[in-house]
């Protein structure tokens, strides 16, 4: 339960992240929403076990790797979906670990399962970051970040912060 209630602000701030940035934007060589997707592909794969692991179906080969071009194009919709997907999953997976599973290595998987969440939490969080620095730069506001989810208050995207001589509205 401390992990389902840990990873709940991940999710909620990778979702203001992409109410927040401009997906068009490039960042080291590759649109945003190039870098969204490999964050949510990669919480969707290797947050559970990733030599056992279906595409999505809107999944190209390499698709996951913002470096690599690609013919697919997703919306911000279709990576808030996906993003939903990947939280009801998640939960669903978390509900069904014991505290001795997570000691456990997963079929074919070289790490147990604590060493996958963790790593999640930690990739997830980088990714997130990174969009939001993005944001920040562009619009002088920092996305909002929530610590603890029951302590979230849906006040807007972003924080009050503007940047030094800006006028607020």
């Amino acid at each position: 339960m401390i992990i389902k209630d840990t990873v709940k602000p991940n999710f909620l701030n990778i979702r203001t992240s992409i109410k927040a940035y401009d997906r068009n934007a490039l960042c080291c060589g590759a649109p945003c929403w190039r870098w969204v997707y490999h964050a949510l592909h990669s919480a969707d794969k290797w947050f559970f076990n990733p030599s056992v692991y279906d595409e999505p179906a809107f999944h190209e080969e390499g698709m996951d790797n913002p470096d690599n071009p690609t013919s697919v194009i997703l919306t911000d919709e279709q990576l808030l979906a996906y993003l939903d997907q990947i939280e009801e999953k998640t939960y669903c997976y978390l509900d069904s670990l014991t505290d001795e599973m997570l000691y456990e290595k997963p079929e074919n998987c070289r790490f147990t399962r604590m060493e996958l969440v963790l790593r999640q939490y930690r990739h997830l969080s980088f990714h997130t970051g990174m969009l939001n620095g993005q944001t920040a730069v562009a619009t002088g506001k920092f996305p909002m970040w929530v610590s603890e989810a029951d302590k979230y208050v849906d006040d807007g995207i972003f924080f009050g912060r503007y940047r030094k001589g800006q006028v607020k509205p």
